[in-house]
Parts: C-alpha cells; sequence; structure tokens
C-alpha cells in the first residue's frame, strides 16, 4: 500500500511559523511521526512539501500510477485552488485532507475548502495526530477496496 503525503505552503516552516496557531513541534517531527506511522499499518509513504501549486497537481497526477491514496494538507491553497481539486477528482484515488489548526475557527476566508469538495474525510484542528488519524482511515479504506476487488 503507497500512500503520498503532500504538504503545502509554508509548512516547511513549522515550529517557526505561528506557533500559536501550528504548535512548537517541527516539519522533520511532523514527518517522522507520518513515517513512523506508515510503518506501523503496513504502508509506504511518498512525503512531498512545496510552496507552489503547481507542484503540488504535478504531484497529484503523478500519483495516478504510484499510490493507492492521498493525504493533503493543502495550507493556504485549500481555499483558493480550483486547480489542486481538479486534480484530485481527476486521478480519483481516495483522498483525505488534513489541518493543524481547527479551520471552523479561524478567519471567514479560511473555513471554505475547495478540497474538502472532493476529499472523503477532512480532519482539523488536531494538530499532528489529524495526519495519525488520516493515514489510518486511508490504510483501511485501500484494504477495504482491495478485499472487494478479489
Amino acid at each position: 500500500m503507497r500512500i503520498l503525503v503532500l504538504n503545502g505552503p509554508n509548512l516547511n516552516l513549522l515550529g517557526v511559523r505561528e506557533p500559536s496557531i501550528y504548535g512548537e513541534k517541527s516539519f522533520e517531527a511532523l514527518e517522522q511521526l507520518i513515517r513512523k506511522t506508515a510503518g506501523e499499518l503496513g504502508a509506504e509513504v511518498e512525503l512531498f512539501q512545496s510552496n507552489h501549486e503547481g507542484a503540488l497537481v504535478d504531484k497529484i497526477q503523478q500519483a495516478l500510477h504510484t499510490a493507492d491514496g492521498i493525504l493533503i494538507n493543502p495550507a493556504a491553497y485549500t481555499h483558493t485552488s480550483v486547480a489542486i481539486l481538479d486534480a484530485l477528482k481527476a486521478v480519483q484515488l481516495p483522498t483525505v485532507e488534513v489541518h493543524l489548526s481547527d479551520i471552523s475557527q479561524r478567519e471567514k476566508f479560511r473555513q471554505f475548502s475547495y478540497v474538502s469538495l472532493y476529499a472523503q474525510k477532512v480532519i482539523y484542528g488536531k494538530g499532528f495526530q489529524g495526519y495519525v488519524e488520516g493515514l489510518e482511515w486511508l490504510c483501511a479504506t485501500v484494504k477495504r477496496k482491495d478485499q472487494h476487488a478479489d
């Protein structure tokens, strides 16, 4: 089972950027947790972070032939990117959208998500634990899908 984990703009600055909102743990700590969790679930993960919308779209398109599911924190592109939404819809892979903060309690412009129009599950406000829950959900979903394919 292969899961593509995408992180959007400024997430590489975790621990530095607004720790009162995003926490004090580093991006490297997040990636370590993702790898550890994936290993425990028997999944391989490809981790990718970019501050560039087109790079994220390219990675989603490449997942069509390389991944069984996508876990994405689109960050600021959550609220602006129809291109990311369209790429997710095109590849038709099980997708979880995750956010460290509770976007429903943030500024009005942060409360709408284009990605949620496709994602089968949305997790927000749980910090790093949201990634763990997202990986667990994706792995269970992919396993069920594979069992029904047999």
